[in-house]
């Protein structure tokens, strides 16, 4: 289920379907050859600072953070009825921020979110391995058609035209 909670900056009305999203979210979570349900929540910086706080012990705002359900192992098959993957959490105004940086749309960069969490729920982390996240994101983003991934521009940030 995708939850959107629209932060009062964004002042006009957003552009992201539900539905829509569902949708991507289901064909990226196939690609990534995750499992199990994932609930998202789309909120604002100050939620996301929340979250981040708790849970990573980081007082910041951040674009997004990916929970694991709770005794999930890629390794370990579920037992349970109800497969659950586990959560997302998306900074709207974050993301609103890096679509304009980036130059695409707010959808682009939440459906670039999208499978950046769905990756780390999947067991991947670009800050402990030696690249494998960061290649299989670049795969990934070629065959959902996706603009530059988060990895990249990390590691290859845009240059700014100077005139």
């Amino acid at each position: 289920m995708i939850t959107i909670d629209p932060p009062s900056s964004l002042t006009e009305p957003s552009p992201l379907s539900p539905s829509g999203l569902s949708r991507f979210l289901n064909r990226a979570r196939a690609a990534v050859g995750l499992s199990g349900e994932v609930d998202v929540l789309l909120a604002d910086d100050a939620t996301l600072r929340r979250l981040n706080k708790t849970f990573r012990g980081k007082n910041k705002a951040t674009d997004v953070l990916s929970f694991p359900a709770a005794g999930s192992d890629p390794e370990m098959p579920s037992h349970s009825d109800q497969e659950i993957a586990g959560d997302l959490a998306i900074s709207l105004e974050t993301a609103a921020r890096q679509a304009s940086a980036y130059g695409h749309s707010l959808r682009d960069e939440v459906r670039i979110l999208l499978l950046h969490g769905l990756l780390h729920l999947s067991g991947l982390d670009h800050e402990t391995d030696t690249g494998e996240m960061a290649a299989r994101e670049a795969e990934l983003r070629r065959q959902l058609r996706l603009p530059n991934t988060l990895i990249e521009r990390v590691t290859r940030p845009r240059r700014r035209r100077t005139v």
